[in-house]
């Protein structure tokens, strides 16, 4: 789950991460409002979508004077922003957070994740703060900093420190930048984040460190109990069958292809998805529909993908270990004929009773396509939906 720039930013200030005063907006007039309470003549006008690259595309405005404040909410406000990671539909701007400027000598990069190679809570550092730092990292990695934290031990201030020298801090900005990494550390395990980001952590003129930006990532898992957390979420940044997924209990992410995929376990779509396209064929989704999974899921997994008009067949992989193939081969069957599906459907069942569930398919007097390996099934699924795609 993600949070918006301005939920992270008052997650971060609690834990004593230095943030510049902003406050988020849904109107002009609270806009105006908003800029009349921070002061000054100038602010930052930031739009809040779950994506990265805002500044790239207008997303991110220094505005000068209440008209310029005026121009750039409006511009924002109730449109959809394109960056280079939305994809081509972009997400929808509906809250915008004005915020103070700061005059900026440095700018630095500083995140917190989970290195599953090493199995820690790593940080990562750098002095090319407001780049990608995937960019950084394929071009320039010896400006890339690590810092693996043993988690029996906890943060430790001397890794801050040894952090802020090969960022060549110094002085106060040191003692600045062991707060920001502890407090980032506490809120990472409070919170079961999976990613805290912040790019730029500047270096004002005068010499202070403050997170410009705030990026946080809650771990899916562990929502049960962030329950305050998890009402936050913004469902408007959602793809509305991702969503609806969620609340099925099914793994959904939708894509170009035109190959529909229902499958049980994420490894196995993945790798279903992989034949597909080696049988020259595009994905239209990635859906799991779980190891336990049951009539009804089936039937809203089908709900899902017929959702996405691009899709011309549907492919279903399920192998039954924990439910028995004569039983997943019934779901089908009733889905089916509850969904009323006017498209090619080919089925490839693996696992307990599975030459049962077959038998249940082929005698079914629907337009099923039965498989029986999965590369054949991937071929049968390209050739109904058209060949070679």
């Amino acid at each position: 789950m993600n949070l918006h720039e301005y939920q992270a930013k008052q997650l971060f200030a609690e834990q004593g991460v230095p943030v510049l005063p902003g406050i988020p907006v849904t109107s002009l007039e609270q806009a105006v409002s908003a800029a009349q309470r921070l002061g000054g003549d100038a602010w930052m006008v930031k739009a809040q979508i779950h994506a990265g690259g805002r500044g790239k595309v207008g997303g991110v405005k220094l505005v000068a004077g209440i008209e310029q404040l005026k121009a750039a909410v409006s511009a924002l406000l109730g449109k959809r922003l394109i960056t280079s990671q939305t994809g081509k539909e972009g997400l929808p701007v509906n809250t915008v957070l004005i915020e103070q400027t700061a005059p900026i000598a440095r700018e630095l990069y500083l995140g917190v994740l989970v290195d599953r190679s090493r199995e820690r809570v790593t940080f990562i550092a750098s002095q090319a703060g407001g780049m990608d730092i995937e960019q950084v990292a394929a071009e320039t990695p010896e400006k890339i900093i690590t810092l693996a934290v043993n988690p029996v031990v906890g943060l430790q201030p001397y890794q801050c420190r040894r952090t802020g020298f090969a960022l060549q801090l110094e002085g106060e900005q040191i003692k600045s930048l062991t707060g920001i990494m502890s407090g980032l550390y506490r809120l990472f395990k409070e919170k079961d984040a999976s990613l805290l980001e912040i790019n730029p952590l500047i270096v004002t003129a005068t010499g202070e460190l403050i997170a410009l930006d705030a990026k946080m990532n809650l771990d899916d898992n562990a929502l049960y109990r962030q329950q305050e957390l998890a009402r936050q979420h913004d469902d408007s940044q959602e793809e509305p069958r991702e969503l609806e997924a969620r609340r099925y209990g099914l793994s959904y992410v939708a894509l170009d292809g035109c190959i529909g995929c229902m499958v049980n376990g994420a490894g196995l779509a993945m790798a279903t998805m992989d034949l597909i396209k080696l049988a020259g064929g595009e994905p239209a989704n990635f859906l799991d529909v779980g190891g336990g999974t049951t009539a009804d899921k089936v039937a809203e997994a089908f709900k899902l993908i017929l959702a996405d008009h691009k899709v011309k067949a549907i492919l279903v992989n399920i192998f039954g270990g924990i439910v028995r193939c004569d039983l997943i081969a019934e779901g089908v069957i009733a889905a089916v004929r509850e969904v009323g599906i006017d498209i090619p459907v080919v089925v490839r069942l693996e696992g307990t009773n599975a030459e049962q569930g077959r038998t249940l398919l082929r005698e079914s007097g629907l337009s099923i396509i039965p498989a029986e390996r999965l590369t054949d099934a991937a071929r049968k699924v390209v050739q109904a939906a058209g060949g070679r795609i």
